[in-house]
């Protein structure tokens, strides 16, 4: 449970001047500041469900330490972790064969975190499930600003690198603006973003291993051909292809996926995580963006484990064979600059979820991060 304790002045301060930085973004598209509900009496917690940017004490830091350090003395022997590998599309195809498409809520608050999304004219357009407040925020910058438009414009309009030379037709090519979502799932992201970009000249590709959570996808009644394409595929298989060429994309969406993929070592020495962020990576386009959402060290999620559930060192299997890895700043940072990307965000996202019901408080930590590919060279 959390310690409560209000913010001092110099605290909020503090948190203010990063929301305030988070703002300059490169992209003239300024970053949502993850939020801007905070804590400052400790009487206030349970008028809300969630407060943002929570500073933790030393107490709270020891206390997360020590349980994870407690739930992974135990870990699954070796000769048995393998098959949560090898397996791993089984357990997930039947975790949406059991769940269907009720589990997971639609991400409507990809936008105001992620507007890079959506090509840069479409911004003001009401996009669905944007933060009013953050869509303030963007056109004061941009008012105050105004050579933001163009410092910050993507590779489709001042990095717009030559145009794609291959011998062969792929869907998706006529768009001016494309985007690539790994780890779809059943498209809670794919869904919000289809709705956003229709008339754009923008193309979606998605992708997932679970053959049934595609076959999920494709029978939403908003699923749209004309600007999506969802196909099966395993990020972690070197010989697949994907359904268009390299430096192709403009972004690249990544949101609590890569935590499924096992940190260690393979038998060939290469790390499978860094092995799909650097593929991934050679298929944006120079000065494209990989945006990525994911479980942060510490999270509620990782403290609850029983003991026995520990594949490795801060990777865990949940009951259904399933699995997640818990991530630190500098692994997030050096995941994507190892494959050559530029740093335009890499931040913590603490956070205090609260039931008011059961006057019960929680922390989480999820990572929230933006990667550039540089631009080509003049």
């Amino acid at each position: 449970m959390h310690t409560l304790r209000p913010l001092s002045v110099a605290t909020l301060a503090k948190v203010f001047n990063r929301c305030f930085r988070r703002l300059k973004s490169t992209d003239g598209r300024p970053s949502a500041p993850l939020g801007s509900r905070i804590l400052t009496n400790s009487d206030d917690i349970f008028k809300h469900n969630m407060w943002d940017h929570v500073q933790w004490t030393e107490e709270d830091k020891e206390k997360a330490r020590q349980k994870a350090k407690e739930n992974s003395l135990v870990q699954i022997p070796f000769p048995e972790r393998g098959k949560f590998v090898s397996d791993a599309c089984h357990y997930w195809d039947t975790f949406y064969e059991v769940h269907r498409n009720k589990f997971f809520k639609d991400r409507t608050w990809l936008f105001s975190e992620f507007p890079e999304l959506l090509p840069l004219n479409a911004e003001s357009q009401g996009v669905e499930g944007r933060d009013p407040h953050a869509e303030r925020l963007t056109l004061s910058v941009l008012e105050r600003k105004p050579e933001a438009r163009l410092e910050g414009r993507t590779n489709t309009e001042t990095h717009r690198d030559s145009p794609l030379k291959t011998d062969k037709a792929f869907r998706g090519e006529a768009a001016a603006y494309r985007i690539l979502e790994v780890g779809c799932g059943v498209g809670n992201s794919v869904i919000p973003i289809v709705k956003n970009i229709r008339e754009k000249s923008a193309f979606l590709y998605c992708c997932d291993f679970s053959p049934c959570a595609i076959q999920l996808l494709k029978d939403h009644p908003d699923y749209d051909e004309s600007v999506c394409h969802a196909f099966v595929h395993d990020l972690c298989d070197e010989e697949a292809a994907f359904p268009f060429p390299p430096h192709s994309l403009d972004v690249i969406l990544a949101v609590f996926v890569l935590s499924s993929i096992n940190p260690e070592r393979t038998l060939l020495s290469a790390i499978r995580m860094q092995g799909v962020v650097n593929r991934l990576s050679k298929h944006l386009k120079h000065g494209g963006m990989f945006l990525f959402r994911d479980y942060g060290r510490y999270d509620f999620t990782q403290l609850r484990f029983k003991t026995g559930r520990c594949l490795s060192d801060n990777f865990y299997t949940r009951g259904d064979g399933t699995c997640v890895y818990f991530f630190t700043k500098e692994e997030v940072h050096n995941l994507f600059s190892n494959a050559g990307l530029t740093e335009v965000q890499n931040v913590e996202d603490r956070r205090l979820q609260v039931n008011r019901k059961k006057k019960v408080a929680i922390h989480r930590v999820w990572m929230q991060s933006k990667y550039r590919k540089s631009p080509a060279p003049s």
